[in-house]
């Protein structure tokens, strides 16, 4: 999980706003910009997030997704939302060669692609609205665009997942227009990352990969499917992915990076 690292400078006024749902708690920290029409944007973002939960969740017989998983619905009846998530989907499990899926136990389940794509989608309406930065953190998964203040990146703080409490890195988005981070492992959630290949839980020698990407829709997917591989696999594939950067921790207090990862991190 991802956690805010304090700074002391002086910044733009911010708004800040606290949302539950999808099941979660999402933390906006939003810079600069018309505070009327940075208002505006997050609300819309927050009403957003809802719609995305009423359309996506699986645990709502009347969502569109359980209804097109129970043959209900046809994709194109659906939101055009469904049809976009399903084929970012289906990219990402080209991308991982099948590690990342959105299936589970045979039925549809595209709950490992659509937080990160969400958080994406609302931190980009407040930066269209005008804000100079928004740091929008989704249960621990984070999208950062733009700055907090003058020659002052982003930091986030990545949790160690073998000492509560603690910190295994903080990473900086400087000289990054944007830049998202995102963190699959067991230490908050238990063993729910399922191997696609088996449809049981993975079993894997992490317990936790950290993805460091410009965009939190593919950092969420890729953390997922590194997780899932154990750390010998992931570590070779995350290194061939364009504009990833990632952190392993093994169950046995090992620490693997990717080569650039040092170069995010401060």
């Amino acid at each position: 999980m991802a956690e805010p690292v304090a700074e002391s400078a002086q910044t733009p006024a911010a708004v800040r706003h606290v949302e539950e749902t999808m099941g979660t708690v999402f933390s906006f920290d939003v810079r600069g910009g018309d505070p009327d029409a940075v208002r505006a944007a997050l609300r819309e973002a927050v009403a957003g997030l809802h719609e995305v939960d009423a359309v996506f969740s699986t645990f709502r017989e009347d969502s569109q997704v359980s209804r097109l998983a129970n043959g209900e619905l046809t994709v194109e009846e659906c939101a055009p939302e469904v049809a976009e998530v399903l084929e970012l989907g289906a990219e990402a499990e080209r991308v991982s060669d099948g590690w990342f899926s959105t299936a589970y136990e045979g039925r549809l389940d595209p709950t490992g692609i659509v937080k990160g794509w969400a958080i994406e989608r609302a931190a980009r309406r407040l930066a269209a609205a005008g804000a100079s930065g928004v740091n929008l953190n989704g249960g621990g998964d984070v999208q950062l665009l733009g700055t907090p203040g003058v020659r002052r990146p982003w930091r986030v703080g990545v949790a160690d997942p073998l000492r509560p409490g603690g910190l295994a890195a903080v990473v900086s988005a400087a000289g990054a227009p944007e830049l998202a981070v995102a963190t699959s492992g067991s230490a908050e959630r238990g063993a729910h990352v399922v191997d696609p290949r088996t449809g049981r839980s993975a079993v894997t020698d992490l317990v936790a990969v950290t993805v460091v990407a410009p965009r939190l829709t593919w950092a969420d997917c890729w953390a997922t499917a590194a997780f899932a591989m154990g750390s010998r696999a992931a570590l070779a594939w995350l290194e061939g992915l364009p504009d990833v950067e990632a952190l392993l921790i093994t169950a046995g207090d090992e620490v693997r990076c990717t080569r650039g990862l040092a170069a995010r991190l401060g």
